[in-house]
Formats: structure tokens, C-alpha cells, sequence
């Protein structure tokens, strides 16, 4: 007999790869991602850099803006911006335009973060911070015009 997985159970790497690993394969299944997002919530101070970025993605991508969800990813964030890689930065800002969130405070942080590690951005992380900026509300960010800048000299070289 098999063992029934309790998703109450799961660590937060557990979550965000289950999460991750839907969304790459199109499969937005409302009541697992719900139960992912609760779940989520309650453990949000244990999720590392990347598996904030990548919840935030999966959801975004499976067109799910659960409010609660991205209010929390934001929470954790944005003590620990200096952790996440140029991906994380990219992707972060990517999920929460797509899924029209304006967090002002998380995108000064990410702003902040991607001007000191934007030559380690890739053509995919330039690409979509530069939509994320795009699509975010612009009293959200502070310093768009400085990041478009570094965006768009990174990009001519």
C-alpha cells in the first residue's frame, strides 16, 4: 500500500519544485496549486532565494496571482535580495508584473540588487527584467530609468 503525501508535510524546496515542475509542463491545477500557496504561507521563512523566485514563477506562469501567496514571497524577499542570484532577480520581478503585483518596496529592493549584479545577467535575465519594468506600474520603482540604462548597455555587449 502507498503512502499518502500530506503537503502540510513538505519542506519548502519539496513546494517550490512541485510548484516549478506543474508550471513547466503547462498543468495549472487550481486545488493543488491553492493547497501549494497555503502551504507556502506557512513555511515562507524557510524557503531559500531560488525557491522564492521559482514559486513566484510557477505561479505567475500558471496564470495564478494568489495575493496572499506573492505578499508573502515579497515579505521574505526582501531581507534576503542579496542572496538571490541574477535569475532569481529576473525572475522575481518577471512573476510579480506578470501577475500584476506592484510591490514598491520589493522592487526597489530588486532594482537595487540588479544594478550591482547586472553584468552577471544573461540574455534571458536582461530580457525579463527589461518586461518586468515594462509591465510594472511605474510609481513602483524608483529607479527605472537607471536600470533600463544598465539593461540596455548590458544588452550592446
Amino acid at each position: 500500500m502507498a503512502a499518502k503525501a500530506d503537503i502540510d508535510n513538505f519542506n519548502s524546496q519539496h513546494l517550490a519544485n512541485i510548484a516549478w515542475a506543474f508550471a513547466k509542463v503547462g498543468r495549472s491545477d487550481r486545488k493543488l496549486f491553492d493547497s501549494l500557496a497555503h502551504a507556502a504561507i506557512a513555511d515562507i521563512w524557510d524557503f531559500k532565494s531560488q525557491g522564492l523566485a521559482n514559486t513566484a514563477w510557477a505561479f505567475a506562469t500558471v496564470g495564478m496571482g494568489d495575493r496572499e501567496l506573492f505578499d508573502a514571497v515579497a515579505r521574505a524577499a526582501i531581507p534576503d535580495i542579496g542572496k538571490f542570484n541574477s535569475q532569481d532577480l529576473a525572475n522575481t520581478a518577471w512573476a510579480f508584473a506578470k501577475v500584476g503585483r506592484s510591490d514598491k518596496e520589493l522592487f526597489d529592493a530588486l532594482a537595487q540588487s540588479a544594478m550591482a549584479d547586472i553584468g552577471n545577467f544573461n540574455a534571458l535575465d536582461l530580457a525579463n527584467a527589461a518586461w518586468a519594468l515594462v509591465h510594472v506600474h511605474s510609481d513602483c520603482l524608483s529607479d527605472r530609468e537607471d536600470l533600463f540604462r544598465e539593461i540596455a548597455r548590458q544588452a550592446r555587449e
